[in-house]
């Protein structure tokens, strides 16, 4: 199957898209299927990748760590007629999302999406974010979505909202696996010594992008809390992102400024050893669409303490592999984490049971999953043979025009005057 991954992040950025997608192609490749991606130019990516086609992109857009991808690409078509794709899957609903929709429209391919990001909570990274930009964002995607053939969710939470806004066309659960083998073994103690951290510590962990979506002041503060209470506690934070400097600014106002240990971006075995230095995994987001860094974690064997939230309760059963807990207050945070810490042989326990959940997602297991959905969705298309006509292939291209105009039109209309999205829909989806 020769399959076209088009996508606004992808490495050397660091983030869940560009790390799911990475995965899933290396898997793909893995089988003998051919991958193209389409991605922005980042700064310090690759000098030489095999079947990625880079669109020059605005680095660092609005002060952020993303690039947005300008519309155009000089030799992408002729790089797509070379290819030969089979299906074309969009990770995005705007910017590389809506060249998926015009590349599968024009050359009548099915089209994939799959709809990693709840886009309404990340809106103020776009200059004039408002309540009107978050509903736009929702309908956007929504529209997207129905004219697509087929919708990937990452997690059964996060399909259940498509359907709630009105997502009609097909939707299956695949989340983003993790590769076992990598975060099975770590030198935990090796990252203790390096970042002067005592061998009889307990260490709280968090992996991730540090960004205000993450809701890390509120983690921050939960964790603050529970190491001021506990002098052989420390806190080791693996990312990088515009939110550290609030973490830092807690712990000092805490007094507590040389247990907070900042590791910035790790990959591979680095990340590994670092998560084997950990005794417990902190986690306060509710922006997440899947547990990507939750089932990471799991697979290094640590239980999980976080928020009940889209994405994340498909992963973390208290009792089970960690504690999910249905206040999402810094002070629940923080005494769920004493009184596990306070109990070595539960959290030893729980931590068992941490890989054992890992085991259910298998990167191996995701990426079949995903090729069956592919195939599926192409026995269920009537064959249709490619126009022979230069007229028909110039309907096919004003069709997918009009449909996107007319998708950014009705987002826009339903943003501005609609009650579908009001303001308590919005802070109910969050929940």
């Amino acid at each position: 199957m020769n399959i076209v991954i088009f996508t606004n992040t992808y490495t050397p950025h660091v983030g869940g898209v560009a790390r799911s997608v990475e995965a899933f192609v290396t898997e793909y490749r893995k089988l003998g299927h051919r991958v193209l991606v389409v991605a922005p130019e980042f700064a310090n990516m690759p000098e030489h990748e095999t079947d990625v086609v880079r669109i020059a992109a605005i680095q660092n857009f609005n002060a952020s760590d993303f690039s947005v991808a300008l519309p155009f690409h000089q030799r992408l078509s002729q790089i797509l007629d070379e290819f030969k794709p089979d299906i074309i899957h969009s990770q995005h609903p705007f910017l590389l999302g809506m060249s998926a929709l015009r590349t599968a429209r024009y050359r009548q391919l099915p089209l994939v999406f799959t709809h990693h990001t709840l886009y309404e909570q990340y809106t103020h990274y776009v200059p004039g974010d408002s309540l009107t930009m978050q509903r736009f964002a929702i309908a956007l995607a929504t529209r997207y979505a129905n004219l697509c053939d087929q919708v990937i969710a990452p997690s059964q939470s996060i399909a259940d909202l498509l359907y709630d806004r009105g997502v009609i066309s097909p939707v299956t659960v695949i989340p983003t696996g993790v590769y076992l083998e990598k975060f099975a073994t770590g030198e935990g103690a090796k990252v203790r010594r390096q970042y002067g951290i005592p061998a009889d510590a307990v260490v709280i962990g968090h992996l991730g992008r540090l960004a205000p979506e993450k809701n890390l002041e509120v983690l921050a503060r939960a964790v603050a809390d529970t190491i001021c209470a506990r002098p052989t506690a420390h806190f080791l934070v693996v990312g990088a992102g515009p939110s550290e400097q609030t973490i830092r600014d807690i712990f000092a106002a805490a007094g507590i400024a040389d247990r907070l240990h900042m590791a910035g971006v790790l990959q591979q075995q680095s990340l590994a050893d670092a998560l084997h230095a950990m005794d417990i995994f902190a986690f306060a987001s509710a922006s997440e669409t899947q547990g990507m860094v939750i089932t990471e974690a799991m697979a290094a064997g640590l239980p999980v303490v976080a928020f009940d939230a889209p994405g994340v309760r498909e992963v973390v059963e208290s009792e089970k592999n960690g504690l999910l807990l249905s206040e999402k207050s810094a002070s629940a945070l923080s005494t769920a984490l004493g009184q596990l810490l306070d109990q070595p042989d539960k959290l030893n326990a729980l931590g068992k049971g941490a890989l054992a959940t890992a085991e259910d997602f298998a990167m191996s297991r995701s990426a079949a999953r995903a090729l069956i959905c592919f195939r599926s969705v192409l026995d269920s298309m009537a064959v249709r043979p490619k126009a022979e006509r230069d007229w028909e292939d110039v309907l096919a291209w004003i069709k997918a025009e009009w449909d996107i105009l007319s998708s950014v039109a009705v987002a826009g209309t339903t943003a501005v005057g609609s009650g579908l999205f009001t303001d308590s829909k919005l802070a109910a989806d969050k929940k």
